[in-house]
């Protein structure tokens, strides 16, 4: 019973120092909205200078301390001045990645200038032993404990006391509102990023004496410090101190009780984290005054003539190359693996994951094993290692069914580094008796060698093969059917589902496909010597690699290969030496420059500016070959740069719109539909239907529930009950994109289009139902069909011809109205209902819309559910109104009947007459 407590004690001390680096990351959240991920590596450089003043130079303890402290208070506010502030108008994405750049430079300097060895410091708070309960304990720990309360206590009253906590909430509420009462968001963002870094630098100077001073060890603090900061929810000072210190005990104690378990103790954090995320299942908002912009994609283009002569050229290169190029040949197409793999799941599907090294690890640990314990052949052994990675892959995909962005960077990165600590570093696991890894022996492929060690050109020749081979693999999807839903689901998750696409399949797949690619950059990674070590697998790592793709262009494909070559052993490494000998021992403090300047100044990185390059040439060359070749030259330079694989359709050919007609749809029943948030009552018990052909009408002022009638019967909101038939088929359990697929579509208030996608793809991405084999067989042969009469029909009606190959950015407000519509009608429902499609249009728009509206009800026998505020619209084109009032039916029956009810003019329309209101 002592060492329980004896060890809850010592517990409580780490948890201390776990809640104090929570501490700064929610100030820093709360001033600025960005989750900073370079916070523990600021927390380490303010630790190493407190160590360089009062070691090296003399300089007394306490002094040393102000001047650490006051170093990560610099670079915190430098942080925000230099890199975040000037990505304000950038992705989420690429807010994110600035942190982690600024993680990849300062563990960079310090690396260089202290290595990653562990110093020991002394501890300077009072270290007697005192007894408490009949349990002794360090006396520092007690002194740890007292500063997190007394700091917790005085944040708590900073933020709810003072003009400047007023200040920093009234910024997190409402950028425009606090400005226009004269609050500077940047000063704000400023000052919270100096005082959380502070205590990044204070936390760091405290902990060294109780785990040493390492690069290594205060840079993966930050897990610890996320965990307790979610537990906390970026706000509560209190509640994030009580979830360091309880992460602290349990860490503790599993030290003392389940030391047999390696890594139990450090996983802790992670399975917080996951508990956390989990359990809400929703993302954490990164403020912004500006509409988020998405990285550019690449089309996927292959270009066979010059595919072939750069991978002739590259084989010539390897056999003419020594040992030693022919090793940084294969670092750097390894490393091209990894970033390919991220470009799958991050520049496709729009999933922020940092796994990519652990999944690598992962690979080369199956594939090890069954090469060294079942004696299988290098071939089986990869098949092995890629295939079963793909199942971890797919756990790593269940978070990003229910959080997504920054939310899924932290539980990959925690899923990883467990990964890392309980796998990875078990020897028991991990090693074969007399080897520092799993012993594998030389390799041969089809009975020829290939042995890294005795014939390391051969070996680079195998993964450069191996490498086009997965670009190939990826190129395919990107042009494919299974690509644009992938790109749908990044853009717009809410519209993807609405249009029948199932986003939680199109993201287990981009995690499967990614994992595989990682998989076989671990497998070729570790078989390249005779034994495969898992110091290769460093799971923070992958901060590094998602930092590259992105300068390579996390959506292009010729972006890895230029990436790869800022980091350290890759060819880019080798002709640094050949230049400036030594500078390959920079390479990655360069990376994180280079990372930060692409970020501020080019985010869509080198793969965009080469595929401009490539684009323009290809139009130069087509342009000298005569007139007749130039369309052709500048349709292909637009396709491979602002668009995918598929072609605008022929519509001279295509049949008139009469033969739109077609066998009338399913009715649609809803009874009995109410709606609660809380205890609000959005919908209360609202019934109607809608039969084929009809166009029924649901009015009512603001807020009376209309939107919140259309999410539930479409299975937007859980907060609904009630039931749902469209004909004899019951959808009320059905999810979003079940419905849609059984016949229910919809458009959006917010229109909430594919932004970074054309015209035609966002009708493609509508029609498109590849078979339950598309998944596979487009990793091969990507299919992509010619439009269906129906939407050629759909495009001429909605006027949308000239606007194909148009990006969506590009239209006008009405044209972009026109498209949310013409996208539903796409999916060829049933039952179309439409959220304000009118909203914003002036009255001959307004006009020519109920005429298409009509149109969709008698020409193609949709059923249409309206809302909308134009009540002369609606009294004009509807069969059946349905008017609400604070969620309740007040009224139904044809538009005469509505305009003469005496509860609709005394609810919504007030005193006017039936003569008035008449259109």
């Amino acid at each position: 019973m002592d060492d329980i407590l004896r060890f809850a004690l010592l517990g409580l001390g780490l948890g201390a120092l776990y809640a104090l680096t929570a501490h700064g990351i929610v100030l820093v959240y709360r001033g600025s909205g960005v989750l900073n991920f370079a916070h523990g590596a600021i927390g380490m450089a303010g630790a190493y200078v407190q160590w360089e003043l009062a070691v090296n130079h003399g300089v007394p303890y306490w002094p040393a301390v102000a001047c650490g402290v006051l170093g990560s208070t610099v670079l915190g506010v430098l942080t925000h001045l230099l890199v975040i502030r000037p990505l304000r108008r950038a992705s989420s994405l690429a807010r994110l990645v600035g942190t982690l750049a600024v993680f990849i430079v300062l563990t960079a300097v310090a690396v260089k200038r202290y290595g990653d060895s562990v110093q020991l410091v002394p501890a300077k708070l009072p270290s007697g032993l005192v007894e408490i309960a009949g349990a002794t304990v360090s006396e520092d720990r007690i002194w740890l404990l007292g500063i997190a309360v007394v700091v917790t206590a005085a944040l708590h009253a900073l933020y709810k006391r003072t003009l400047f906590g007023l200040g920093t909430t009234a910024v997190a509420e409402n950028q425009g509102a606090a400005a226009s009462l004269g609050w500077s968001a940047d000063l704000i963002a400023a000052a919270n990023w100096g005082l959380g870094s502070a205590l990044a630098g204070l936390t760091g100077i405290l902990i060294v004496p109780v785990i040493g001073l390492s690069v290594t060890g205060l840079t993966t603090l930050l897990l610890s410090a996320l965990a307790a900061a979610l537990v906390g929810r970026f706000s509560s000072f209190p509640v994030t101190l009580a979830g360091g210190l309880v992460i602290g005990v349990v860490q503790s104690e599993l030290t003392r009780f389940g030391s047999d378990v390696t890594g139990l103790a450090a996983s802790v954090p992670f399975l917080v984290i996951a508990l956390m995320l989990v359990a809400r299942g929703r993302a954490l908002p990164l403020r912004g005054t500006f509409l988020e912009r998405l990285p550019a994609l690449g089309t996927g283009r292959v270009r066979p003539v010059p595919l072939a002569l750069t991978v002739v050229t590259g084989l010539l290169l390897i056999g003419l190359s020594s040992p030693l190029w022919a090793d940084a040949i294969t670092n750097t197409l390894v490393l091209s693996l990894i970033i390919l793999s991220i470009i799958v799941v991050t520049g496709y599907a729009g999933q922020v994951s940092l796994a990519a090294y652990a999944l690598a690890g992962t690979g080369a640990f199956i594939a090890g094993h069954a090469a060294a314990d079942w004696g299988w052949p290098f071939e089986l052994a990869l098949l092995a290692g890629v295939l079963g990675t793909v199942p971890i892959g797919l756990l790593f995909a269940l978070p990003a069914v229910r959080t997504r962005g920054v939310n899924l960077a932290i539980i990959t990165l925690g899923l990883g580094t467990t990964l890392e600590t309980m796998v990875f570093q078990n020897t028991d696991l991990s090693t074969t008796p007399g080897s520092d890894g799993i012993a594998v022996g030389k390799q041969t492929l089809f009975g020829i060698d290939i042995s890294g060690v005795d014939h390391p050109q051969r070996y680079a020749a195998v993964v450069l093969v191996m490498f086009v081979a997965a670009t190939l693999v990826v190129a395919n999807v990107r042009r494919s059917r299974t690509g644009r839903r992938l790109i749908a689901v990044r853009a717009n998750e809410r519209a993807a589902a609405a249009l029948g696409i199932d986003v939680r399949a199109a993201k287990l797949y981009a995690f499967g496909l990614s994992a595989a690619i990682a998989a076989l950059a671990g497998v070729l990674t570790g078989f390249r010597s005779t034994s495969v070590v898992f110091a290769d697998f460093a799971s923070f790592e992958s901060i590094t690699a998602l930092g590259l793709a992105v300068i390579g262009g996390v959506g292009f494909l010729v972006g890895p290969l230029f990436a790869a070559t800022f980091a350290a052993g890759t060819v880019g490494a080798r002709f640094g030496d050949l230049v400036l000998p030594g500078l390959s021992e920079w390479m990655p403090l360069i990376g994180g420059i280079i990372l930060v300047l692409t970020l501020v100044g080019n985010q869509d990185g080198i793969g965009r500016e080469l595929g401009k390059q490539a684009s323009a040439a290809e139009r130069r060359l087509l342009s000298k070959r005569g007139p007749k070749h130039t369309g052709v030259a500048q349709g292909s330079a637009e396709a491979a740069t602002d668009r995918d694989e598929p072609v605008a359709p022929d519509l001279h050919h295509a049949a008139p719109s009469q033969t739109a007609h077609r066998t009338p749809g399913l009715p649609l029943h809803v009874r009995d539909l109410t709606v609660r948030y809380g205890g609000v009552v959005a919908v209360d018990g609202l019934s109607f239907d809608i039969e084929p052909g009809r166009v029924v009408g649901l009015i009512g002022p603001n807020g009376a529930g209309k939107t919140s009638a259309i999410d539930a019967v479409t299975g937007f909101t859980r907060a609904a009950s009630g039931s749902v038939r469209l004909g004899d088929r019951d959808v009320t359990r059905l999810t979003v994109h079940r419905r849609a697929g059984a016949g229910l579509s919809r458009s959006f208030q917010s229109l909430e289009l594919f932004e970074d996608m054309s015209v035609l793809d966002n009708l493609y991405a509508a029609c498109d139902r590849p078979g339950p084999w598309a998944y596979l067989k487009d990793l091969v042969r990507p299919g992509s069909r010619p439009l269906p009469a129906h939407v050629l029909v759909v495009i001429r009606e909605f006027g949308l011809e000239s606007a194909l190959d148009r990006p969506v950015g590009d239209l006008s407000y009405g044209e972009r109205r026109l498209l949310a519509i013409a996208r539903a009608v796409a999916t060829s429902p049933s039952v179309l209902l439409l959220d304000e499609p009118a909203a914003g249009l002036s009255d001959d728009e307004s006009r020519e819309l109920a005429h298409l509206v009509r149109r969709l009800a008698e020409d193609w026998g949709m059923g249409v559910l309206l809302v909308e505020h134009d009540v002369d619209m609606v009294m004009s084109v509807c069969d059946e109104v349905v008017v609400l009032d604070f969620g309740r039916r007040i009224c139904v029956g044809t538009p005469e009947e509505v305009r003469g009810d005496p509860a609709v003019r005394a609810a919504y329309l007030g005193d006017l007459s039936p003569e008035e209101v008449a259109p």
